[in-house]
Order: C-alpha cells, then structure tokens, then sequence
C-alpha cells in the first residue's frame, strides 16, 4: 500500500527523481526511484543528519519544531517532510520542477500515509 501511495505521488510530478518514506534512522522504508544512479541512502542518511541538526537549533530557539525542508543544488532539488513520529518523506526533483505543485503533493502524501503509519 505504501508503495501505492508512492507511486501515485511520482505520477503527478513529472520531474521527480525519486520518493522514500525514510524512517527515523535515514533508512529507506519503501522507495521509488527513477535515476538508477541516485545513492538514496546516502542521501536520506545525510539530509536527515543535516534536518535534525535544524530542528536541535529550532527549538533552542523556540520558534517551533522543523516540519519541512527544501534545498536546491545546481542539478537537482530536495524536500523533506516529517509524516508521524519517525517517519519523513524524501522528494527529490529535477532543478526545472514546479516546487508549488511539489509542495502541495508532498503535503498531500503526507496526510495520505499517516493513517498508514500510525
């Protein structure tokens, strides 16, 4: 079902590289991938490493908990969400994607998937 879910999310964003539900650890859950070359563990580990550091720093400050970030590189560009406690979503998109429209179905398949993970 998971997988599903996934899938549906990559057929309505056509520059989408690769999706994974990625679990507090950085290990991909379930993934789907569409750049064969693309190291996604390396990268849900790494972005992960880096999403917590924010969210230590976020709280000190008291501006509230991380619920999503977005980072653009030269040739691609990454979103992360947090679905429930433990769980994150990893987008990453062509540099040319519609990032309103990526947001938006990042958002939806988080809504999606939490009563999956719960």
């Amino acid at each position: 079902m998971l997988l599903d879910r996934l899938g549906r999310l990559g057929q309505r964003l056509p520059s989408m590289q690769a999706l994974s539900l990625i679990d507090g650890d950085g290990i991909p859950v379930e993934s789907i991938a569409m750049q064969p070359d693309l190291d996604l563990e390396g990268l849900a580990a790494e972005v992960l490493t880096q999403l917590r550091a924010i969210d230590d720093s976020l709280r000190e400050l008291e501006v509230g908990s991380l619920e999503s970030l977005s980072v653009s590189t030269t040739e691609r560009v990454i979103m992360v969400s947090s679905v429930v406690s433990g769980y994150f979503l990893l987008l990453v998109l062509g540099v040319d994607a519609n990032l309103g429209r990526a947001r938006f179905e990042l958002n939806r398949a988080r809504l999606l998937l939490e009563d999956d993970l719960r």
